[in-house]
């Protein structure tokens, strides 16, 4: 057995699902989700904290709790990411880099309430929408989530059979060779030993660097990329393509997995800093890899025949070989090769852990096949699914490769208002809630995500619209979203009034002005911090049966069934454009 010193305690590095049992009064319902925190880097115990720990100690308690958030993040450039990114290359050079510095901000928002809900919570993503908001709205959020999971993981198949027939491996046996490590890779009963396998996987991207500077980019063009612009005008394809960039970059899928990574990791509110920079360490990564995958199409096929004429990552690879060499062709495909296999993995498992969610049954990488069955044979099943559908007609799979991301980035508004309302859930997350800031922040996102969906539906609905009509649009959706925050702030500042005449009754007749004053009482930066650090690192979300269901207003219910009913003329657009694009 391994041990690594604290500062002065020894810990485990081999804990056990049978170790700490879970308490009945907290969230948490499986024992495995109890106990040290067991990672690829190193062990903390259950009950360790940072208190007279030196800098050498503290770094390395970061280095254990790493990995939720780089393998969430390098998980974004899957397959699909890599034929996106390829794409937004190969047929528009660097001029769309600046959507991923857009989507920066987004990414962090997101995940970081994903952050605070997984440790504050104990419980996944789709058992805090079942208990918080009824089956109907559950069945809602995690339906959508199999549905285009299963897709995107036929797209890692597809990936794989790609990546190795351009080493003259077939598919009849890349795909089988494929789903049989994939399955090995969790089934072991060790988050530890699945952890490392992961970052040995992470560690071959690696070859992102070489394969861009072979390519000889020029920098001054990447940065003018920066600057946003719409080559060829703003029309339906390139819409398509930035949702599409949207979808794979900050994909639902995300939301699901590193929560329930999280809780599997048995990180708690205490070790929330630290995963913060674990997130920020695989933003870096996957934005680092985006704009190299970009570059090695925009400058090795630059001014060739291939330019302009995306197919798939396939002949990405081979047109790679043909005019930029052999090394940059196979480096690309060994790229595409590990991302498919990183985003099976974390996409696989991103659906299980939900479907254990679901069902209220055993999901951890600490348990054995025998100790959870519906964990490990629903992962069997997805990848068997999967990788039979990929043998399916080459224009199935095109359909389903293009379209996997675009269907992802439409659907993300949905899953990240479901964020934004567990976020500001006070039973759930007590004084880990969102901030007023983080609020705002969010709303923006929201809004700018839905006005792109609508923009991409209309695009398609109206095929002659001009770029200038939907630039018009996007002005006066936004205008829109400004008067909608304004009516939502008045009728928030209306309840919190309402609610401090409540106040002042129950207390025998106070003044409202009063209770409101005592409630804005302002204190010093070291006072919140005491107070909040004191409050933060001991709260845990209650079972959540103890807890009151939040009950929708009518307006807030109309608003989610308008939304629903939006999504699903949306994503019937979505194929539609994607089935046009396909025919020519």
């Amino acid at each position: 057995m391994a041990f690594f010193s604290t500062g002065g305690r020894r810990t485990s590095a081999t804990a056990t699902a049978s170790a700490p049992a879970t308490e009945a009064s907290t969230a948490v319902m499986d024992s495995a989700h109890v106990g040290d925190i067991v990672g690829a880097l190193g062990s903390i115990g259950q009950h360790d904290t940072l208190e007279g720990r030196s800098r050498w100690q503290r770094f390395r308690m970061l280095l254990a709790v790493i990995g939720p958030g780089l393998i969430v993040m390098v998980g974004d450039n899957d397959a699909g990411g890599i034929a996106t990114y390829a794409q937004a290359g190969q047929n528009y050079g660097m001029a769309l880099v600046w959507t991923l510095v857009l989507l920066v901000p987004v990414l962090y928002v997101n995940q970081e309430m994903v952050v605070r809900l997984g440790a504050v919570a104990g419980v996944g993503h789709a058992r805090l929408i079942f208990a918080r908001f009824g089956k109907f709205w559950g069945a809602f959020s995690v339906g959508d989530l199999f549905l285009v999971n299963a897709l995107t993981i036929v797209t890692e198949f597809i990936g794989v059979s790609l990546a190795l027939g351009y080493f003259g491996l077939p598919k009849t046996i890349a795909v089988p060779l494929a789903a049989v490590g994939l399955f090995a890779m969790v089934a072991g009963g060790s988050f530890r030993r699945w952890e490392r396998f992961l970052f040995g996987l992470i560690a071959v991207n690696i070859v992102l660097f070489p394969m861009a500077f072979l390519v000889h980019p020029s920098f001054a063009t990447s940065a003018h990329g920066l600057v946003p612009s719409f080559p060829g005008g703003l029309n339906s394809t390139l819409l398509l393509l930035i949702v599409s960039i949207v979808g794979t970059t900050v994909a639902p899928w995300q939301l699901f997995f590193q929560q329930s990574n999280i809780i599997d990791k048995r990180i708690t509110p205490r070790w929330i800093r630290y995963e913060r920079i674990d997130l920020w360490v695989g933003i870096v990564v996957v934005m680092l890899g985006a704009v190299a995958i970009m570059a090695a199409t925009a400058f090795g096929l630059g001014g060739t025949a291939a330019f302009g004429d995306f197919t798939d990552a396939g002949a990405v690879a081979q047109a790679l070989h043909d005019h930029a060499g052999g090394s940059v062709g196979a480096l690309f495909a060994i790229l595409l090769l590990d991302a498919s296999l990183i985003g099976a993995n974390a996409v696989g498992l991103a659906t299980t852990y939900a479907l254990g969610d679901t069902l209220g049954k055993r999901h951890s990488l600490h348990w054995k096949i025998t100790e959870a069955p519906v964990f490990y044979v629903g992962y069997a099943a997805l990848l068997l699914i999967a990788a039979s559908v990929s043998f399916a007609p080459d224009h199935v799979l095109g359909l389903i490769t293009q379209g996997v991301q675009a269907l992802a980035g439409v659907l993300l508004p949905s899953a990240t208002v479901f964020l934004v309302l567990l976020c500001n859930d006070k039973a759930v997350l007590g004084p880990w809630v969102n901030t007023t800031r983080q609020n705002i922040v969010a709303g923006i996102i929201v809004w700018a995500l839905v006005l792109l969906s609508l923009a991409l539906t209309a695009s398609v609905f109206f095929g002659h619209l001009t770029a200038r009509t939907i630039e018009t649009g996007f002005g006066a959706g936004a205008v829109i979203g400004l008067l909608g925050a304004g009516a939502i702030a008045v009728a928030r500042g209306r309840a919190e009034r309402r609610a401090a005449v409540l106040t002042a009754a129950e207390l025998g007749g106070l003044d409202p002005g009063q209770v409101e004053e005592l409630d804005s009482t302002r204190l010093s930066r070291a006072e919140r911090k005491k107070i909040l650090e004191q409050d933060r690192d001991a709260f845990r979300t209650p079972a959540l049966d103890t807890l009151e269901r939040p009950v929708f207003s009518p307006l807030r219910a109309g608003g989610m069934i308008a939304l629903r009913g939006y999504l699903v003329v949306a994503v019937t657009l979505v194929v539609v454009k994607i089935v046009q694009s396909i025919g020519g």
